[in-house]
This record gives C-alpha cells, structure tokens and sequence, in this order.
C-alpha cells in the first residue's frame, strides 16, 4: 500500500471519528441573575455562583454554601464580586474576590423573610457605585411591601439610604451624579403577571443626586424595568411589545428604540459593564448583546457537574406528603408525594405507586364511592387533565378531558359514581358525566369555586361563588334542569356547604 493512499484512509477515519464523536458535554440550562465585566461572566446556577469566560465556555464555581448565592455584580474594575447570599438563616450583602476566596459580610440589619416566591428577596444587590467604594443594594428594612435603595461601604459601615423614598433596581450616570430607577420598588420583580399594566406597572426616572429633581423618561402602560446607563444612553428591559426585550433612551434626542426581537423567551435579568456589553437571561441560557456593534452572541457555558443527582436513587416521600383519603371500605389509604399517587395498607400489606410518573405531577387524587376507580389532575399531556386509575395499578390511566388550559383543581366524585364535578383556576367549575365523558360548564366566574360538594343522592352541586361586593353566596346546582339557584343572602360571607346523610339538610 502506497504512503499516499495511507495518509487518505487515515484522514477519511478521522473525519468519520469526528462525525460520530458524541457531544462532550452540552449547554447548561438555567443559568441565572447574570453580570458582565470584560471577558468574564458570572452568574448563579443551582444556588451557588459560577464563572466563566464572556465567550463561553468551562464555568469555575465560586461559592458552595448550601444557601442561594443571587444577585451578584462585578465591581467597576472587576476585581470583586458582591452578591446576595442566603447565609446563617438571612439574606444579606456580601463581597467575594473574583479569583475566588471567603465571602466577607457587609450587612447586618435582619432580612424580611423568607418571603414567597412572588416576593422575591430582600437585601438584593443592585450594582456598585461607579467608584466602585459601595455596593448599592435594595432593602425593605423600612416597609413589608416597599423597597428603598442603599449603598454600604466595601471596607464596612453603616449602609446610607439613596435619597429616593421607594425604589427598584437603579444604575448611577457615568459622571455618578445622577441615577436611573423605578420607584415602584422591587416586590414586583417575581410576581408571575405578564404583560401587566395595572398600578404596580414599572417606570423609569432620572433623579439628580444634588437638586432631588426626577424626570420621568418612560411613559408605556406595560414595565420598563432593569435600567443600565451606558454613555448618554439608558438601557433597559420592557415587555411592551407583549415580551420583554431591551430598548434603548437616548437622554438628547429623548427617543426610545427597540433592540432585540424576541417572541419565544422573556429577556430576563440583564446587565451590562462598562465597555457596553449587556449580559441577559433568555430561555435558560445566556446571551450578550453589544451596543457598539448592534449584535447579539450567545454564550455557550458547560457547569461541571459530579451527577449525583442523576444516579437513581431510593427517596423517602414521608416528609412530602401534599394529599390523601381513605379508600370507602377503609382498608387502604390515599396519598400524594412527589408527583405520584400512592395507596397504603392501613394494617398488613403492600404499598403501591399507582402512577410512577417521574415526568408529570400528579394530584388532587379521590377515590370513587365504589372503590374501583382513582380520578386524578395530572399534566402528563402538557395540561392539567382529569384522569382515571384502577387502584390495583393495573393498566394504564385513562384521559378523561382535553383541551384544558388552566390549573385544575380536586374532581370530586358524585355519591352514586356517574359523575365528577372539578373547578379550574379561571374561575370555572364543570361537572363531568362518565358513561359519554360528556363535560358540562355551570360556572364561569372571576373567582373559582373550591368548595363543592354532592348531595347524597347525586342530583345536586352546592358550591359557594362570590358576588360584585367579594361577598360569597351558597348556590346549587340541579342535574335534572342543568340551573343553578342562589340560596343565602348575598349581604353575607357564606362558604364550605356539607350536606347531612339524607340529604334534606344543608351545612354551611
């Protein structure tokens, strides 16, 4: 064989051995509350802090405290890294060496919290003060549900109040004299509302540091929010085109601009460093879109990971039980954990895992009167539906609806086993027929029924609604007719109807 046709066959392997290669590893997703300096970002991942390089690539953790590290910044010449971090039982301000190294607390005063997760958090950092001497950070020290900006000293002290009296996230004008801010606080950042634009809806101001003077410099019915001063530009991120994506104020010509496009993903979260680059979360991964040039790179970042997580493991549910029931001869019990629908002998005998679904959440599980069925919520299909299941765990759960596009909520069996009545969270409460898995509405209401409940002969739903005044009345609802009738004075709060065993009675 000649030296030529060696050097081909061994160059046509290679090529073959690079088409089938497998992937070493892939881009990781959610990747979170990101900042840029330069050539590096860092952001947070699974509750600890990372960074990389602003060209993707390898992360390098930063923090490993079993609580969340968020929020952090880099300081103005990248040499420090302030973040929130959720350690020894508060929320406070902390600093790290970008290199690496031992967090050094700044604040002290006790965090409101833990509050919900439409809350968000408090002590959240903001950014530094362009000398890069303070760390500016939102607190609710001075109310539960507004938030006042502060900047706290880096070598220690005191933290001093910006002098706006409520205020969101904010970034100070090249110069320092000035600041961009929403003064509707930052309780709003977390809440689930899309394009919303009720009262809580953010704007922007200019406040002057040394006169007090603010300018309001957006006026849309949807948020402005997330502002960065770059130049004689502010940035920042609106979902008045129905998703959030970054806009451009330019204070001389007072013009606003659309820069990106997106239609999918939010833009979430952006930040920007002093070389005008703008570091933003979309769909879980993270992109950088540079003001000099116009365009967007994403960032493909790979976070090590040892996997144990991944390796199958036996878990206890005792701790995470959210429902149960008992079975109608009272031999067995009902439980929900974990996303999966449990029955349990009360004395001798097996427990069951009925549905074993580690890719849908499963609840809201009753038994029927008889005993031979399990009707259950699960969103195995992508939507909340209602689903039916032999208790003995034999066969496969059968869809009894479709076309479901809110949360559901418990299906509540009728007495005589023909029927179940579930509620929806836009309001709605159904009953369902099983012998032609015909769904009736009986109600469509601002505010869901949760209270329902058969008469004893099936005939009749009594259920609670609220009226104009948020004042809830007691009606029912007749199978034979398909009406439904108010019976108590809506001048009153009447909620939970039970019926006695005859049926002739109703308790509220």
């Amino acid at each position: 064989m000649s030296l030529l046709r060696v050097n081909v066959l061994c160059l046509g392997l290679a090529a073959l051995l690079v088409l089938v290669a497998p992937t070493v590893s892939a881009q990781t997703k959610l990747l979170r509350f990101p900042d840029i300096h330069g050539d590096k970002v860092v952001f947070s991942y699974a509750g600890d802090l990372w960074l990389a390089s602003s060209s993707g690539g390898s992360a390098t953790r930063l923090t490993g405290h079993p609580g969340q590290e968020l929020f952090a910044k880099f300081s103005p010449d990248g040499q420090w890294i302030a973040f929130t971090g959720q350690y020894d039982g508060d929320e406070q301000v902390y600093v790290i060496p970008t290199a690496g190294g031992v967090p050094q607390q700044l604040t002290y005063y006790p965090a409101r919290g833990p509050l919900s997760a439409q809350g968000g958090y408090d002590n959240r950092v903001i950014g530094w003060t362009r000398d890069g001497r303070r760390v500016v950070f939102g607190s609710l020290r001075d109310s539960w549900a507004r938030s006042r900006l502060y900047t706290v000293p880096v070598e220690g002290g005191l933290p001093e109040p910006l002098p706006m009296p409520t205020s969101g996230a904010g970034a100070f004008s090249p110069n320092g004299k000035r600041i961009v801010y929403s003064p509707q606080g930052m309780r709003r950042d977390f809440r689930m509302w899309k394009r919303y634009e009720g009262g809580w809806h953010r704007t922007l101001y200019v406040f002057d540091l040394a006169t007090s003077a603010a300018e309001q410099i957006t006026n849309h019915p949807r948020n402005d929010r997330d502002p960065m001063w770059i130049g004689d530009k502010i940035y920042f991120a609106s979902d008045r085109d129905g998703t959030l994506n970054l806009y451009v104020y330019n204070i001389s010509s007072k013009q606003t601009k659309q820069l990106t496009h997106s239609t999918k993903w939010d833009v979430r979260w952006p930040s920007a460093d002093e070389q005008g680059q703008i570091v933003y979360e979309l769909g879980g991964e993270l992109e950088v879109f540079d003001v000099r040039s116009g365009k967007v790179r994403r960032l493909s970042i790979q976070v090590p990971d040892d996997g144990l997580s991944k390796r199958p493991s036996q878990i206890s549910a005792e701790q995470q039980i959210e429902d149960w029931g008992l079975s109608p001869t009272g031999d067995r019990a009902l439980f929900l954990a974990r996303g999966d629908i449990f029955t349990v002998s009360i004395e001798n005998g097996s427990t069951r895992n009925l549905t074993n679904s580690s890719n849908a959440h499963d609840r809201w599980a009753r038994w029927s009167p008889d005993g031979r069925k399990i009707a259950f919520v699960s969103d195995r299909s992508g939507e909340e539906e209602i689903y039916l299941i032999n208790p003995d765990s034999s066969g496969e759960p059968k869809q009894l609806t479709t076309g479901g596009r809110a949360m559901r909520y418990v299906p509540e069996w009728a007495p005589d086993g023909k029927r179940l009545a579930f509620s929806d969270t836009n309001g709605k409460l159904y009953v369902l027929t099983l012998e032609d898995r015909k769904v009736v509405e009986i109600v469509d209401e601002r505010l869901p029924a949760r209270d329902y409940a058969w008469s004893p002969n099936g005939g009749h739903l009594a259920f609670s609604l609220a009226g104009s005044n948020n004042l809830r009345s007691i009606y029912i609802w007749s199978v034979s007719d398909g009406q439904r009738h108010r019976i108590t004075s809506e001048m009153f709060h009447e909620l939970s109807p039970a019926w006695d065993p005859e049926g002739d009675y109703l308790y509220y």
